[in-house]
């Protein structure tokens, strides 16, 4: 079955995509959700004529995202936290404190477009390396340094 998302849902594709499902998923879950619509001979005209009109705005999105990335690429941020004798940090760092860290530097990033790379937690004194999404496929990678607090 033919569906046109009419918002991001992972592991399947973005907003505005025309994708093909499964009649159950698409049935049972993502038209009932809100999350697509229907593939309509009607529906796909108006998507067509929707896509044309934001067709410069996406080029100007991608052209600010990809500024950003040449912008974070580099970045090397620098987290002090509460740490045991043994260098074993108490908690741990999430990308909810890399993403205040990254706004305390000039840079608002939505906290859900970062990625830890490696490790679920970060648990450990060291260096880690980041992912942030800055558009659809457009990714920039940032270094975190983790330190012991003062």
């Amino acid at each position: 079955m033919e569906i046109i998302l009419k918002q991001d849902v992972a592991n399947l594709g973005h907003k505005d995509d025309i994708v093909t499902v499964r009649n159950g998923y698409a049935n049972n879950f993502l038209i009932p959700q809100g999350y697509a619509i229907l593939a309509t001979p009607s529906a796909k005209k108006m998507h067509a004529e929707n896509m044309r009109q934001r067709a410069h705005k996406e080029a100007k999105l991608r052209e600010d995202a990809q500024a950003l990335a040449a912008k974070l690429e580099g970045v090397q941020i620098q987290l002090a936290t509460k740490v045991s004798s043994t260098g074993k940090i108490f908690g741990s760092i999430n990308n909810i404190q890399v993403a205040d860290a990254l706004a305390g530097i000039g840079y608002e990033i939505d906290r859900r477009n970062i990625t830890i790379i490696g490790e679920e937690n970060v648990k450990e004194v060291g260096i880690y390396e980041a992912v942030v999404k800055c558009y659809k496929d457009i990714k920039a990678t940032i270094k975190i340094e983790v330190v012991a607090e003062a």
